[in-house]
């Protein structure tokens, strides 16, 4: 019996210390996909792959992949205790967690700064065009997909580059205009850029003989770096894995998007118009007296939040989402008010374990995630992971449409 085994693949940089100090560390995580979410969730089902201080996430996913693809093409031998019988295991990438920038690199995107800067889809333009009204409202409907293949042209077409004259702005500008940045091709881009601008300051005259001369020696020297591998395999690992579409299959982490992001700014805002009003000790008062039992909440420990009201994390925030809205009601101005409740209606919609309708499902936290945005101010760093996880959840309902099948979970 031959059994296909869905591989959830996550990259994040944490910290080698024990200690506060910060020691950056690359480390890789894995987990079986089909697995229920009541057991994926703990920690014996999530399995240590790799940490190095010193390689790159790509670095480690180039191994990741290799594993992954000699796994797939030989097969795992493994005893099914429950059969009693030996089967073949199968593994294949199934999708790759981690922050979103993270995920941007894995990507290979540059993040929020570019043109286009969503590492899913081509939405987006100059900056001219963002902020006219015809520019803005597009920011909210679907752009053309990436694929793994055009992205991959695109970093050939940016190698390219480096050995002509003015590489430097070329490079950079073709990096601002499509959002395409590969972090396996970097440093050889960066050595032949600053190796042709000290070749062209050493050149008297600007001939088409000087020029063709150091276009030869750049190239040359690119061969050298390349040695003894090929483009393809300096290039992003990633967006050649079979069966995986790196841009789809990087599903948007939504504790940084929304608690730490959108819920943050909001929580910020509000607490600045209370200190104003001299009503934060009223706050306080209200979270002490604040019934929590039918919340599942751990508890809000009001003298912390309200002392240490700039340094809460994630689970502080998660708890306030859901309960702002019955503490404020009257110290703040009603659009604030009017944010926490669209607020605390998105948090529910993202934590769900089941989806009963996913076309209600995806309309409501389409129309949550924008009017919470408009209330911040609709800051572009929150629009990125807003377009990618639209799409990503857009793109499941599509594939799970059918007739015969109402729900998943």
């Amino acid at each position: 019996m031959c059994y296909a085994v869905p591989v959830i693949v996550f990259i994040d940089d944490v910290s080698g210390n024990v200690s506060k100090q910060w020691n950056k560390h690359h480390v890789v995580y894995a987990s079986n996909a089909n697995l229920p979410r009541e057991m994926i969730e703990k920690e014996f089902s999530v399995k240590f792959v790799s940490s190095s201080p010193h390689a790159s996430p790509i670095e480690l996913a180039k191994a990741v992949c290799d594993s992954i693809n000699s796994a797939a093409q030989n097969g795992v031998e493994a005893w099914d205790c429950k059969y009693d019988e030996e089967v073949l295991l199968l593994p294949y990438g199934f999708f790759f967690g981690g922050e979103n920038p993270m995920q941007a690199e894995e990507c290979s995107h540059n993040g929020l700064g570019c043109n286009l800067f969503c590492r899913t889809c081509k939405v987006g333009g100059t900056k001219a065009h963002k902020a006219s009204e015809e520019g803005f409202l597009e920011l909210f409907s679907e752009g053309p997909l990436r694929t793994p293949h055009e992205t991959e042209a695109e970093i050939q077409r940016q190698l390219s580059m480096s050995v002509l004259p003015g590489a430097q702005s070329k490079v950079d500008s073709a990096c601002q205009a499509t959002g395409v940045w590969d972090s396996g091709l970097h440093s050889i881009i960066h050595t032949l850029i600053e190796m042709g601008k000290q070749l062209w300051k050493a050149q008297p005259d600007n001939s088409q003989a000087s020029e063709d001369a150091i276009r030869k020696q750049l190239e040359t020297e690119l061969d050298r770096l390349l040695q003894p591998h090929s483009v393809d395999d300096w290039i992003n690992p990633l967006l050649g894995l079979a069966g995986v579409n790196i841009h789809m299959d990087t599903p948007t982490e939504i504790l940084h998007t929304v608690l730490l992001g959108v819920v943050k700014d909001f929580w910020g805002q509000t607490v600045h118009i209370i200190e104003k009003a001299k009503s934060l000790a009223l706050l306080e008062a209200r979270m002490e007296s604040l019934a929590v039992h039918g919340l599942n909440l751990p508890a809000l420990v009001p003298a912390y939040i309200c002392h240490y009201c700039g340094g809460l994390i994630g689970n502080h925030f998660k708890s306030l989402a859901q309960v702002m809205a019955f503490l404020i009601h009257d110290l703040v101005p009603q659009d604030v008010l009017d944010g926490w409740n669209v607020i605390g209606e998105l948090v529910v919609l993202l934590w769900h374990t089941s989806i009963e309708d996913r076309e209600v499902y995806l309309a409501c936290f389409i129309l949550f995630y924008g009017v919470a945005l408009s209330h911040c101010c609709c800051r572009p760093i929150y629009l990125g992971p807003f377009k990618t996880f639209s799409i990503s959840l857009q793109n499941v309902h599509q594939a799970f449409s059918s007739p015969s099948q109402n729900s998943t979970s």
